[in-house]
């Protein structure tokens, strides 16, 4: 916590006990005027009670006691478990207006986090950061860690389950069949993703292209790179039914590039032969596509296959979604260099005169 190292401005601003907490000081003594300060100001400073004398700091402590002048020492002997505590801490709540969190508090927080929070903010961390804030702004004392976990991890997987179904619902049934298939383990695609024409799933080849064109192999998903492509990825079956001017691209001697942008073409194609929707991820935060898009790329087939339809659809569409638009930029890169370098380009005045 951020409490662990303290300057004195630190100690001064967060530590200085104020003139109506003095008051609710004065009457006790030793140990238990010490321990009161103590829950008092760790409250102030957090929202919440400490745990157990772990979580104060030891100057923090020693600021305190020289304010209500007890040894630091005599706060060995508080009970941190029992009447006393918890009458001090009943005591504390009351003067802030704070209370405990209740069953109906922990759900209206986590439906609040999955609404507002969760949707577009996918770390847990920054998650929880949101629910103290909330609880505090509603002067509600935090639940257990365990708890708090709890309401975190629920509001992650209600956003989850909310978004990857509005995303699944805007696909058609035949562009979710073709987003399966390409981590069907060969069975039949399953009925729920069948329309009313009963149209055939895609075939293992269309599957298989466009499962290339994304990266995927059984131990998981991963980019291909220009280096892992040789003429067997493109086929020389399509090559040689290719349309002239693809072909003539394809058999220019010596020039890589060239023959990489068809490989590129091939991915292209495969990929919007799943018919996504262009604006299919608008109005979600890239960032939470991203993370799709990480999740599809690090989870092999055989996982994929585990998850709830539209969640399966979901990541696999990200995936596909993001790919196609890499593929497209890095097509226009090789165009833009093969242009530069064709047969009919004219040299620069510079070029004529060191020639």
């Amino acid at each position: 916590m951020d409490h662990i190292s303290l300057n004195v401005h630190e100690l001064t601003e967060n530590w200085t006990l104020l003139e109506h907490e003095r008051e609710l000081v004065s009457g006790k003594r030793g140990p238990t005027r010490l321990g009161f300060a103590v829950l008092l100001k760790f409250h102030t400073r957090y929202g919440r009670f400490p745990r157990d004398r772990s979580e104060v700091p030891d100057r923090a402590v020693d600021f305190l006691a020289r304010q209500v002048r007890v040894p630091a020492a005599e706060l060995d002997s508080y009970d941190w478990t029992g009447r006393t505590i918890e009458y001090h801490r009943a005591q504390i709540r009351r003067h802030f207006g704070f209370r405990e969190c209740t069953v109906a508090d922990a759900e209206e927080v986590t439906a609040y986090l999955t609404e507002h929070v969760a949707r577009e903010e996918r770390r847990p961390e920054r998650v929880r950061a949101e629910l103290l804030a909330r609880l505090r702004a509603q002067s509600i004392e935090p639940p257990t860690p365990g708890r708090c976990d709890r309401i975190v991890k629920a509001a992650l997987r209600a956003a989850e389950e909310y978004l990857t179904a509005w995303i699944s619902s805007r696909l058609t049934a035949a562009s979710v069949r073709r987003i399966v298939s390409l981590v069907d383990d060969g069975d039949a695609v399953r009925d729920d993703t069948a329309d009313s024409r009963n149209e055939s799933p895609p075939s293992t080849a269309t599957a298989t292209a466009t499962a290339t064109a994304i990266g995927l192999t059984e131990t998981g998903l991963r980019d291909i790179g220009l280096r892992d492509i040789g003429l067997r990825d493109i086929g020389l079956r399509k090559i040689k039914e290719a349309p002239a001017p693809a072909l003539a691209l394809a058999l220019a001697p010596g020039d890589l590039d060239r023959r990489a942008m068809l490989v590129e073409i091939d991915k292209l194609l495969a990929i919007r032969a799943v018919e996504l929707p262009p604006d299919l991820f608008g109005g979600i935060a890239p960032a939470v596509v991203a993370g799709w898009r990480a999740r599809a790329e690090a989870e092999s087939p055989s996982r994929l296959r585990t998850h709830p339809l539209p969640l399966r659809v979901t990541l696999l569409a990200a995936l596909l979604h993001q790919r196609e638009r890499e593929i497209a930029d890095s097509l226009v890169e090789l165009l833009i260099s093969i242009s530069g370098r064709g047969p009919g380009r004219k040299r620069a005045p510079e070029d004529a005169a060191r020639g």
